[in-house]
C-alpha cells in the first residue's frame, strides 16, 4: 500500500477525521465539526514522506514513506512495554529498533516516549496491523474529543 492509498483508507474509514498537510506530510486530526482551534488541532497519525523530522527511516528513497501512529498508553505498553527514555545526540530513542527496516511495526523514533508507533513501507506483514492501531489510535482521539466537548458543556 503507498502512502495515497492508506491516505484514502484513514479518509474513508474513520469518521471525523481532518487532514492537515505541510511539507508534503499528512497530518490526521480528529475534528468532527471542522471548529478545532489551532492550538487543540494535535494528530492522532501521521504520514510523513521525506526526512524533514529526523534522517533514520531513510524516506528520502522514492515512494517511502513512514506512517506514524499515537497510541493510548495501555496499546503502546502491551506492544513494547515501558516507553523508551534514552535518546541519542541527535534526539532519537534508543529503543533497539533499526527505524529504517520496511514493514515492520515499532516505536516511534523521536516519539515513542509519547506513546507513538510507526511503519516505514507498510506492506503484506503489518498492513492489517497498521489499520487496527490507526482505528485505535483514532477511537483514542474522539475520546478525548467528546470529553472536551462535556467539560465545556458543563
Amino acid at each position: 500500500m503507498n502512502a495515497e492509498e492508506l491516505n484514502r483508507h484513514v479518509v474513508e474509514s474513520l469518521e471525523g477525521v481532518r487532514v492537515l498537510e505541510g511539507n508534503g506530510d499528512l497530518f490526521y486530526v480528529h475534528d468532527p465539526a471542522g471548529d478545532l482551534p489551532p492550538e487543540r488541532q494535535l494528530p492522532f497519525a501521521t504520514i510523513v514522506t521525506g526526512n524533514n523530522y529526523d534522517h533514520v527511516s531513510d524516506l528520502d528513497r522514492p515512494g517511502a514513506y513512514r506512517v506514524n501512529i499515537g497510541l493510548p498508553k495501555a496499546g503502546y505498553t502491551a506492544r513494547f512495554g515501558a516507553p523508551p527514555a534514552v535518546r541519542d545526540e541527535h534526539g532519537v530513542l534508543d529503543t533497539g529498533y533499526d527505524y529504517a527496516a520496511r514493514d515492520t511495526v515499532q516505536p516511534h523514533p523521536a516519539y515513542a516516549s509519547q506513546y507513538w508507533v510507526c511503519v516505514v513501507d507498510p506492506g503484506e506483514a503489518t498492513l492489517r496491523t497498521v489499520k487496527d492501531l490507526l482505528a485505535e489510535a483514532h477511537a483514542f482521539a474522539a475520546r478525548k474529543h467528546a470529553n472536551r466537548l462535556a467539560r465545556r458543556a458543563d
